[in-house]
């Protein structure tokens, strides 16, 4: 199979900034870069934080964007984002029994569980009593077919003090519920940071914003350092034996050349 990622794209109304960026405009060209050039992918799946408020004109212009988008899309919800507002936007959205944004979607390369991770109240996040029963009977369904888990926080840390002070807080237990299961791979969001490693044996990765990231600075003491780095989508291959995870800075407007080997040495390289 062939699937998108993207995350904490932070959409406001029409009109609105975050960090002098128009989210909107970055998210429709993301887009636009998807359906140009992955366009066959067999999902998109989008991890958290789709309104940077909550805002229901957010969330209109969120559907408004996706309009015509030739990819089967999964919507996961993030600290910023309000459960109830993007549910009346987005009313045919799946839902676990307790009303958490959850859902499980069986495909060729294995069972996708897509996680609800938010807690009122908080940026950190929770994974409930509640949470925690759904996804061991989901997990207990899948058998002996790989599960890729699609999610929001982190339930671990990641040595990043600003990512690790709002990580799932109850990690601990989410961790035991997973031991014993075919865990194949954690896509997750909310760090705003190029990622990965794995964490109990599995594999993990984490991606960049689309508009604004969180900076590596390890000394800053409080608050989170934010900078305009540029934005990425991932585009993954899951085969039966491998999981391949390409990140791709879509608006990166630096020079392109095509470089030739068996060119004459003053023609190998070509501007493009």
């Amino acid at each position: 199979m062939k699937i998108i990622q993207i995350t904490d794209v932070h959409l406001r109304g029409p009109g609105r900034r975050v960090f002098e960026h128009d989210p909107i405009a970055r998210f429709k060209s993301c887009l636009a870069d998807i359906r140009a050039n992955h366009a066959d992918a067999d999902l998109c799946v989008i991890t958290g934080d789709l309104a940077h408020h909550g805002e229901i004109d957010a969330y209109r212009a969120f559907k408004e964007a996706l309009e015509d988008f030739p990819i089967p899309v999964q919507l996961l919800v993030g600290n910023h984002d309000d459960r109830e507002i993007f549910r009346s936007v987005f009313p045919s959205t799946k839902v676990d029994g307790n009303g958490f944004i959850q859902s499980v979607m069986d495909t060729e390369a294995g069972r996708f569980l897509f996680l609800d991770t938010a807690e009122v109240g908080t940026h950190a996040g929770w994974y409930c009593d509640a949470r925690q029963a759904w996804l061991r009977e989901a997990l207990a369904a899948a058998g002996n077919r790989p599960a890729y888990l699609f999610m929001h926080h982190p339930p671990f840390p990641v040595h990043f003090r600003p990512n690790d002070e709002l990580m799932m807080q109850n990690g601990a237990d989410f961790g035991r519920l997973l031991d014993g299961y075919r865990i194949r791979h954690m896509f997750m969001g909310h760090v705003h940071r190029p990622i990965s490693g794995n964490w109990k044996g599995i594999p993990f990765n984490t991606l960049r914003g689309l508009n604004h990231q969180v900076w590596l600075d390890f000394s800053v003491p409080r608050g989170i350092p934010c900078s305009m780095e540029p934005p990425c989508y991932a585009i993954i291959f899951l085969t039966e034996d491998s999981v391949v995870i390409h990140a791709h800075d879509y608006l990166d407007d630096s020079q392109k050349y095509l470089y030739d080997p068996d060119a004459a040495e003053d023609e190998q390289v070509t501007a493009i």
